[in-house]
């Protein structure tokens, strides 16, 4: 069952310390927008149908990449998308959009989602993976 838009936002927001939701809300679309660039098929299905139905478009619909980016990259294009953004508050609107992400997704679909994803993304989603 998808998370409900409040709850999903509320946890961003906490997590990103935003003093606003509409300061979460830009941060979970551009980071979603983002990792929909990343994910194919029935990974992608499967984490859209958690996710509020308005994200889940998103996810769906998401920006066109020409290649994987890499974990600072993927910082990087995020910064590039929010106004004012720089690398280091990007880093935290992405870790607490993911880390968000990975609970509505749980461990197994997480673990399917990172094995789509370029290595150094576990630290992002807040699961780092044993070397």
């Amino acid at each position: 069952m998808p998370l409900r838009r409040e709850a999903f936002l509320g946890h961003v927001r906490e997590r990103g310390e935003y003093g606003t939701a509409e300061e979460a809300e830009r941060a979970a679309r551009v980071v979603l927008a983002l990792l929909g660039a990343h994910l194919v098929g029935e990974v992608r299905a499967q984490l859209a149908a958690r996710l509020p139905e308005g994200f889940a478009l998103i996810l769906l619909n998401p920006l066109q990449s020409a290649e994987p980016l890499s974990p600072e990259r993927f910082v990087r294009a995020t910064a590039a998308w929010i106004e004012g953004a720089t690398e280091q508050t990007a880093t935290w609107d992405v870790s607490a959009v993911l880390s968000t992400v990975a609970d509505a997704a749980g461990d197994d679909l997480t673990g399917q989602i990172l094995l789509q994803l370029p290595a150094g993304y576990d630290l992002l989603f807040g699961r780092p993976q044993p070397t």
